[in-house]
């Protein structure tokens, strides 16, 4: 459960960030001209990656 909040957290983030903070495109302004499977891909290696450091920092030492 706590790793499917994280994910959410991580997205919802991201996502604002993109569509409502960054209105100058000062810090997203770097993919404008990226495709939309580029943007995707971006974004799910991103959540992808973000949660394999959550697992990894999360996981107790055996």
């Amino acid at each position: 459960m706590g790793f499917v909040v994280f994910i959410l957290i991580i997205v919802m983030a991201a996502l604002v960030d993109l569509f409502w903070l960054d209105t100058n495109r000062k810090r997203w302004g770097w993919m404008e001209n990226w495709s939309k499977l580029q943007k995707t891909l971006f974004f799910s290696v991103f959540i992808l990656a973000s949660g394999l450091i959550y697992i990894g920092l999360g996981s107790e030492l055996l």
